[in-house]
């Protein structure tokens, strides 16, 4: 006999809150296995298509694994050391950058350094806010995420669980499939079948745009002569996920050091600028309708709250299933509305004559 779905109900309302109790109390521990199955998520269709040329999976993760290792012995001996040292220089040469933006604006703009001035009060509590807010932010990063140990067991753990659920993958989802309630299995099926389409058109799209921005910001930067071209290049692309906070940030970013490093070479400057025009010619006309599709369904506004909501509950962890659960979510939503439509709620008596 069905349960009634007003106790289902009650029952799947458990599960998540017993979900969501777990991602709160042991965030900093699930780390590691959540992005060890992100990251096999990713990379099962390339284990997929080595399957369908004939090799095991077991075959097929052994070959991703030593590429991944070779790949990234390949990114250790030539892009991180620079990165890294970029990085760091930039660190550095952010407060003699600000300083001189700072003498810029009192020989330009004197009346902002006037204590008595509306406009200096402003920028004074303006200030005074990012940096509490930022100190917060600061604490909690160090305190969590960044920390020596939590770096090394990340490196550790993360390659060794990617490897097993990877290794098990269709095993595992197979699995999952015969544990579903046999009278909502279709329906579930097919649910899972479009957020799975919107996680692989978002996250594996959007993670090919990212790479292919970062890598032609990084490089036409460097080619411009722009110090810390690589380290802007990283961090434009690597916020690209975020449609136009990529070009905004490192734009920004770039525009500013162009300016202290190339001050009266007007050209220099200007092909900054032109850099990332091109940058976000290239993305919106290109890559994202090719790689991402226009029918994705993850508004940038409610991937924004999303991730702000989730990082707020859950940290870092939270962040990182942000974009499953706004999908999933999404899903969800979309179906809601169509059974509304098809309802008598909606159609009223036209729907129970049609019936």
């Amino acid at each position: 006999m069905t349960l009634p779905v007003k106790k289902q109900m009650s029952y799947w309302g458990i599960v998540a809150l017993v979900i969501a109790v777990l991602l709160w109390t042991l965030g900093d521990v699930l780390l590691p296995f959540v992005l060890g199955g992100a990251v096999a998520y990713l990379i099962d269709p390339i284990a997929d298509r080595l399957e369908n040329m004939g090799l095991s999976r077991a075959g097929a993760t052994a070959v991703i694994t030593v590429g991944a290792i070779l790949v990234f012995l390949v990114l250790l001996l030539v892009v991180v050391p620079t990165l890294i040292f970029q990085m760091i220089e930039l660190v550095q040469v952010l407060p003699e950058l600000f300083r001189d933006a700072r003498s810029f604006a009192f020989d330009r703009f004197p009346s902002l350094f006037d204590e008595t001035s509306q406009m200096h009060q402003t920028i004074a509590s303006l200030a005074d806010s990012l940096k509490s807010h930022w100190v917060g932010v600061l604490e909690t990063v160090l305190g969590s995420a960044v920390s020596l140990l939590n770096i090394v067991v990340l490196i550790i753990i993360v390659p060794v669980v990617s490897i097993y659920l990877l290794l098990d993958w269709d095993r595992m989802t197979n699995r999952i499939g015969e544990l579903l309630p046999r009278d909502h299995a279709p329906v579930i099926h097919r649910l899972a079948g479009e957020i799975d389409a919107v996680l692989a058109s978002f996250i594996r799209g959007m993670g090919t745009v990212c790479l292919i921005l970062g890598s032609y910001y990084a490089v036409s930067l460097m080619l411009v002569g722009l110090n810390f071209g690589l380290a802007v290049g990283f961090i434009a692309g690597l916020v690209t996920f975020i449609p136009y906070l990529g070009a905004l940030i490192g734009g920004a970013l770039a525009i500013g050091l162009a300016l202290f490093q190339f001050w009266g070479d007007w050209w220099s400057i200007g092909m900054v600028g032109v850099i990332f025009v091109i940058g976000q010619v290239i993305e919106g006309n290109y890559l994202t309708p090719k790689l991402v599709g226009n029918s994705v369904g993850l508004h940038p506004v409610w991937l924004l709250l999303a991730l702000s909501v989730f990082g707020s509950l859950f940290g870092f962890v939270g962040m990182l299933v942000a974009v499953p659960v706004a999908a999933a979510l999404g899903v969800i939503a979309r179906f809601a509305v169509e059974q509304y439509l098809d309802s008598r709620l909606y159609q009223g008596e036209s729907h129970q004559d049609a019936d």
